[in-house]
């Protein structure tokens, strides 16, 4: 994992909006939150809200390592190398709360609509016809105990199919243009970029759209999830943490419906390796995500379910030992209501 420090942004954001006195830091000296991400556009809010001076104007200096998976991060995070990752939801997670380790979701991250697709070879577009024809194709997952298993498996189901019913191939996001162009695979589940540029470059059509499919819905693709043991010790310093994440967020989902600060989020993402494409940025969709960041609990509940049911995680624990939302109402009340500057954007999501 790369490290980064960074301290928190510019000193004319602090002249400029300054943050509610009950979430000022009182102790002087800036404390430092350790924060794993595995980056992508799903993570410029903190970036924003770094770039910005949100975090320095509550006295936290956002120390950031770089992971491959937030699975790898699970057991750094409950050892208290962390106190913050930002990454996918998966069974490693439920695993690690059926081993009594000390973690929670805190925050959405990535809500629908997430960008999924269901992408099928050219080539078989006269033969694929409905989900039932994938029954013995080649198809493919980026991880067994990943959301994109349970993604595809949710699809298959659907149409009275299961996991078994195809043939599954572990393979990274970035092999899919080859395997397709080798005709090596048949259909797999893409996410952004890749739900739209192999379509474009003609490697392979659209089949369905998860958000269209998979119930329940809004599907939780990605959150937050906090150390407890570290958060109970360290309770104004996590709450400091998610006012400021939060004024992020919000910042996000104005640039999300093409607000006035769209260009500034974009040169963001792009300076701080959220996003280097600009013009991914400016063509493609970008993700999802509820602007109080409230986790979607039924998808989330939904998705443990699977993952046991498929023998994946043992773990069958209920709603309020999955996720604690404390830490984002505090936030929100503290901010206020938030005010979509861009009334005319009919973009269903970060509202």
């Amino acid at each position: 994992m790369r490290k980064q420090h960074v301290a928190g942004g510019m000193l004319a954001a602090a002249l400029i909006f300054a943050a509610p006195a009950s979430a000022q830091n009182t102790t002087g000296a800036a404390q430092t939150v350790k924060v794993g991400i595995a980056r992508s556009l799903a993570s410029v809010a903190t970036h924003i809200a770094i770039e910005k001076g949100y975090f320095r104007e509550v006295g936290i200096n956002v120390e950031i390592q770089d992971l491959d998976s937030s699975a790898d991060a699970m057991a750094i995070l409950a050892q208290g190398g962390l106190n913050i990752i930002e990454g996918g939801v998966s069974a490693g997670y439920f695993n690690a709360l059926d081993k009594k380790l000390p973690l929670t979701i805190v925050s959405d991250r990535t809500s629908s609509p997430i960008g999924h697709k269901l992408l099928v070879r050219n080539d078989l577009k006269d033969k694929i016809k409905s989900i039932a024809d994938l029954k013995g194709r080649v198809t493919t997952t980026n991880g067994p105990g990943s959301i994109a298993t349970y993604e595809t498996a949710k699809i298959l189901e659907s149409a009275g199919l299961t996991i078994k019913d195809v043939d599954l191939r572990v393979m990274p996001f970035p092999n899919l243009a080859v395997a397709f162009e080798n005709k090596a695979i048949d259909a797999a589940l893409a996410i952004l970029p890749w739900s739209v540029q192999l379509p474009d470059k003609g490697m392979a059509f659209e089949f369905l759209d998860v958000d269209d499919v998979v119930k329940p819905s809004p599907i939780q693709i990605a959150v937050n999830i906090l150390n407890t043991d570290w958060a109970a010790k360290n309770k104004d310093l996590a709450q400091r943490y998610f006012i400021a994440y939060q004024r992020g967020v919000r910042d996000y989902c104005q640039a999300y419906h093409h607000g006035p600060n769209r260009k500034e989020v974009i040169d963001i993402a792009v300076k701080t390796g959220a996003e280097r494409r600009p013009e991914f940025l400016n063509t493609f969709p970008w993700p999802g995500r509820d602007v109080a960041s409230k986790p979607m609990t039924a998808s989330i509940l939904d998705a443990q379910a699977w993952f046991r049911n498929n023998g994946l995680t043992r773990a069958d624990l209920p709603v309020e030992r999955l996720v604690d939302t404390s830490y984002v109402d505090q936030a929100n009340s503290k901010l206020g209501p938030f005010e979509l500057q861009n009334k005319a954007s009919k973009l269903p999501s970060c509202r």
